[in-house]
């Protein structure tokens, strides 16, 4: 059933229109954090800690807000943090996602946790694209990922350094969730409350997390997320191995879930191309810093020597200003997009680009600022939490 995307007026339209068509269970998945969500609750909290303060009488009838991403021409400060599967909230999600990302002219960083394979975004949404390789036990498999990600042509690889175990989700354990679904009474009975999604479910079959397949032989209870989300992911990976990842990967290479300034400094000396300030969406260590509060140690220990982006907490376009106010080349889009796309597809995931541009350009414009290079720490206040 088609709906109008333009009755969506804010990310939180998109949120909640998502948590009326899905599962209780499946709408916590992609909605919760870990353990008491302070790290969660924090990110958005930091960015509404920060005020403005607009400059007045400027000629602000034509807003560039072009930025350049990863060296290339971008049509906002902006890329899409990787989500992992997408298609248990709306079928073909991630293609949908990526879609609207070429749409935008914004790069599409794939999960390894996707349900589309490398090669099926790579032939069905032509764009900019990133691989995010999480660090797998196999490492046969892990090492044919990147390889695939090289020959479908992707851009840049992301490594995540953040998830050496999987966090606590307690909503998982709480709903009776994990993927591959283990059907318990309590979960039935909660999908059978959304009987669209659930026939959907019936008709078509599960969705597969298809970059994993043959992981273990394909023994499905391997490739468990949500409750055991990390049981697959090799906790000894180091900086050693990290740096022979540096030196076989020839493009461009991004390391997201940096917190801690002293790791920044040592992944600029690595070679590394671009950091992530990223807490995992409050998924992963609860208690965690708000990136926006990690952002300046990282900043000031890096100096501009090479792109620092971030994620976390990012629901309107007034959040990127402060981002970039703050020092920040960019923020990377994960729940915002994922919201949309599992309210409404692709016209949802195209519907919050478009409401983040809008509030962007608004927000530039009520500042006083024509270009992303006047937006500076000046136009900010920030009030005490």
């Amino acid at each position: 059933m088609s709906i109008s995307t333009q009755r969506f007026y804010s990310i939180e339209d998109l949120r909640q229109h998502a948590k009326k068509r899905l599962p209780k269970a499946v709408f916590e998945f992609f909605d919760g954090g870990a353990e008491d969500e302070l790290t969660l609750k924090q990110n958005i909290e930091a960015f509404k800690a920060l005020r403005f303060i607009p400059k007045a009488l400027h000629d602000v009838s034509k807003i560039d807000y072009s930025s350049k991403i990863l060296g290339s021409l971008s049509n906002m400060p902006c890329a899409i943090a990787p989500t992992g599967a997408v298609g248990f909230g709306w079928r073909g999600g991630d293609v949908a996602i990526a879609k609207a990302a070429a749409q935008f002219n914004i790069p599409y960083c794939l999960s390894t946790t996707a349900t589309a394979s490398i090669e099926e975004i790579a032939n069905q949404a032509p764009g900019r694209h990133w691989f995010q390789a999480y660090i797998l036990k196999d490492k046969d498999l892990f090492e044919k990922l990147i390889q695939r990600a090289k020959d479908a042509d992707y851009e840049a690889l992301m490594i995540t350094i953040d998830l050496p175990v999987g966090g606590k989700r307690e909503r998982d354990y709480r709903n009776d969730f994990k993927i591959p679904f283990q059907y318990t009474v309590k979960n039935c009975l909660d999908f059978s409350s959304r009987p669209l999604w659930a026939i959907a479910m019936l008709v078509h079959g599960v969705p597969k997390l298809k970059n994993l397949i043959g992981l273990e032989s394909d023994n499905q209870q391997s490739i468990q997320l949500a409750s055991s989300v990390g049981k697959n992911y090799d906790p000894s990976f180091d900086w050693d191995r990290l740096s022979q990842v540096r030196e076989k990967w020839p493009k461009k290479l991004i390391i997201k879930g940096v917190l801690n300034p002293s790791d920044a400094a040592r992944l600029e000396k690595m070679g590394c191309d671009a950091i992530v300030v990223s807490n995992h969406g409050g998924r992963q260590l609860d208690g965690a810093i708000a990136t926006m509060d990690a952002l300046p140690a990282i900043l000031d220990v890096i100096q501009k020597r090479i792109p620092v982006y971030l994620d976390g907490g990012v629901r309107r376009g007034s959040d990127i200003v402060k981002a970039i106010a703050c020092g920040a080349d960019g923020v990377l889009l994960g729940r915002a997009t994922l919201f949309g796309a599992i309210a409404a597809g692709e016209a949802g995931a195209r519907r919050a680009l478009e409401i983040l541009e809008d509030e962007l350009i608004r927000t530039m414009q009520l500042c006083g600022v024509k270009n992303l290079s006047e937006i500076d720490s000046f136009l900010l206040a920030r009030l005490i939490r």
